[in-house]
């Protein structure tokens, strides 16, 4: 029996990937061998993240590094950082920024329902630039200048949500932050792999960035790393951890917090809810090695032999299968089936929904169903689950 029909529930057959409203990525054997040696034994949480510090730092070339409790997480402890630094009177106000700089500028198109965990912080988002090309009114980006002009003395930060494709390049809109003494916030939550964004993204010279602990790095779901500058990296720590101690006895990492700088311990800070365990630490660190070491790379060939057989069963389907495959030999394939909605009689929403109400329910990924096409992420998908999915698709797609 099922862990979850315990409770009344049936697993699903996840054919969407690491979402987050299915739990996330699968987490390795390795991982969770990890997590539970974690939880038999105590350490002292700063300490911990210390250690972790360390290794961000190897991993990424950051000065520092934290384990957060998801990459929304990350976001509302680097806002906070920026938004505070050592004060310990803003650290306690948050989320009330009255008398002190936070605005965040944002390109307009860069905006997204995730920046809400900037907001939490008590930061203010200030947007510039117009997404033309999706409103059909013109072909221009964002642009660096466009940030430049909205900067003032109310200004904290920028906040920079990347893909490879963003505009204006972050390069350039760090040069002109740092012009004004600005930090820039970077949002990479989804963009591994590749590997060597863990790098390349630092290399702008971006202040903080977040990326996702549960997807392609295969930890807890509720997890993430925030790296980039030391005092930033170590002022996010501050409003994150138990602050329950005498400040006589505190001797918080010496890697992350600078304790000559601090004339007595915070408060519990803003990111106290956003608490993040030793065994989650530990899991995520165990994953980032994986991750790091291209563990994961052997399943891209698996799972594409897996994505053939079924679009090869799909033969003579009212559908048409199209195999996406990433060439940097890291990303694991898509299969896109675009639906023949006149053939069918029904459209690709409907052939979804009816997946979802079937029993095992089948989730697939759903981006493009206003194109008619369905998406088959193999992250979760076995050869089992395999044999469900391709007769019930089979059956929708008749």
């Amino acid at each position: 029996m099922s862990i979850y029909e315990q409770f009344g529930l049936d697993p699903i057959i996840n054919a969407s990937g690491a979402v987050t409203r299915l739990g996330g990525a699968p987490m390795p054997r390795a991982v969770l061998d990890a997590f539970c040696a974690a939880a038999e034994e105590s350490v002292p949480l700063d300490a911990l993240q210390g250690a972790a510090s360390r290794v961000i730092a190897r991993c990424t070339g950051a000065e520092a590094g934290i384990i957060v409790s998801g990459a929304a997480a990350g976001l509302t402890l680097g806002a906070a950082a920026i938004l505070t630094g050592y004060d310990l009177g803003r650290m306690e106000r948050l989320p009330h920024t009255e008398g002190f700089p936070h605005e965040f500028v944002v390109a307009r198109e860069h905006r997204n329902g995730y920046d809400h965990a900037v907001r939490a912080a008590g930061a203010r988002l200030i947007e510039v630039g117009f997404h033309e090309i999706v409103a059909g009114a013109g072909v221009r980006r964002a642009e660096t200048w466009e940030y430049e002009a909205a900067f003032n003395e109310k200004t904290a930060g920028v906040l920079y949500v990347y893909d490879a494709k963003a505009q204006p390049p972050l390069v350039d809109l760090v040069k002109a932050a740092h012009a004004r003494k600005l930090p820039v916030l970077v949002d990479a939550a989804g963009e591994l792999p590749p590997r060597a964004n863990l790098k390349n993204i630092l290399k702008s010279g971006a202040d903080l960035i977040v990326f996702s602990g549960g997807k392609a790095i295969r930890g807890p779901q509720a997890s993430g790393i925030l790296c980039g500058r030391r005092d930033l990296v170590g002022a996010a720590l501050l409003q994150m951890m138990d602050m329950d101690d005498h400040f006589e006895l505190w001797t918080p990492p010496a890697n992350l917090i600078d304790l000559d700088r601090l004339p007595g311990m915070p408060r519990h800070g803003i990111g106290r809810a956003l608490k993040v365990s030793k065994e989650q630490i530990v899991a995520l660190l165990t994953a980032l090695r994986l991750f790091t070491e291209g563990a994961y790379d052997a399943e891209v060939a698996q799972k594409k032999r897996l994505l053939e057989k079924i679009a090869a069963e799909l033969h003579g389907a009212k559908a048409c299968c199209n195999l996406l495959i990433n060439p940097d030999g890291e990303t694991l394939p898509l299969l896109e089936i675009a639906v023949d909605e006149s053939a069918l009689g029904r459209s690709a929403f409907e052939v979804c929904r009816r997946l979802r109400e079937g029993k095992p329910m089948i989730q697939v990924g759903h981006a493009f169903l206003a194109d008619a096409k369905l998406i088959i992420n193999p992250l979760h998908l076995t050869d089992a689950r395999a044999a469900i999915l391709i007769p019930r698709l089979q059956q929708e797609l008749a």
